[in-house]
């Protein structure tokens, strides 16, 4: 069970911009909810991932559904196709927005057709933001970061999934693969002079959105901050310049 609870009471934000989706990578529910009354006004949508998840984030989830905010469950989704279809239709009943999944097309296909007649947005996950070309030899694959990419978005689209997750220095060669409707979501998001981390593939902000991105995932940079909804706010007036389509 949860640690601590939203005020349920107190209305979700009106004026956030529903691009920026703040990454709740903590490791309790108490310090999940604390960003997010931090971050107040300044965000709306959520990203709960493994961490939180498996120290009650999924409740959070639907506590943060209930006060009337976004949730992206970043679950990367991959095995064999009846679990995958058993797990999306449960994660259809929770109302989240947005839920990711490995881009293999036996899986995509068996989620999308597990979330049809939804609202649920499924995400294909393409090569993670920490890997590079070195990183993907070791691990067999004889494609470019760039070219694994390509491949698994044509395969998204063609599934029909509702977006792709993939560096936001890749989201100008995704967009035209996609076209115009379906949702780039771009982590490994970092204001000018921030530390990357272990984040390899980065871009600024502003920058992304000019590349094609739909939303941006921010975490360290907001949740790390001493002062989170100022760190939250110098983002989102960043992204005020383009009023893309979300």
């Amino acid at each position: 069970m949860p640690d601590a609870m939203l005020d349920l009471n107190a209305s979700a934000p009106q004026t956030a911009d529903p691009r920026l989706i703040v990454g709740l990578d903590v490791p309790t529910v108490a310090e999940a909810v604390a960003k997010v009354e931090q971050i107040g006004d300044e965000a709306v949508f959520f990203k709960i991932g493994y961490q939180l998840a498996f120290a009650g984030g999924l409740s959070l989830a639907r506590d943060l559904k209930a006060s009337g905010r976004k949730v992206f469950l970043d679950m990367k989704l991959l095995d064999i196709d009846n679990t995958v279809a058993k797990g999306v239709e449960n994660i259809v009943k929770m109302g989240v927005d947005m839920l990711t999944l490995h881009a293999y097309p036996k899986a995509m296909r068996a989620a999308v057709e597990a979330a049809k007649g939804s609202d649920l947005c499924l995400l294909g996950v393409t090569v993670l933001t920490s890997m590079d070309a070195a990183d993907l030899k070791e691990a067999g694959y004889a494609l470019s970061p760039e070219e694994l990419v390509l491949r698994r978005v044509a395969q998204a689209r063609t599934a029909g999934m509702g977006g792709i997750v993939c560096a936001a220095t890749e989201a100008r060669a995704v967009r035209e693969v996609v076209g115009p409707d379906m949702a780039i979501v771009t982590p490994g998001i970092r204001p000018a002079g921030a530390d990357h981390g272990d984040q390899k593939r980065v871009m600024t902000p502003a920058d992304a959105l000019m590349a094609g991105a739909t939303h941006l995932v921010v975490a360290r940079p907001i949740v790390a901050a001493e002062d989170p909804a100022a760190a939250a706010r110098a983002i989102r007036m960043e992204m005020s310049q383009y009023q893309e389509k979300v």
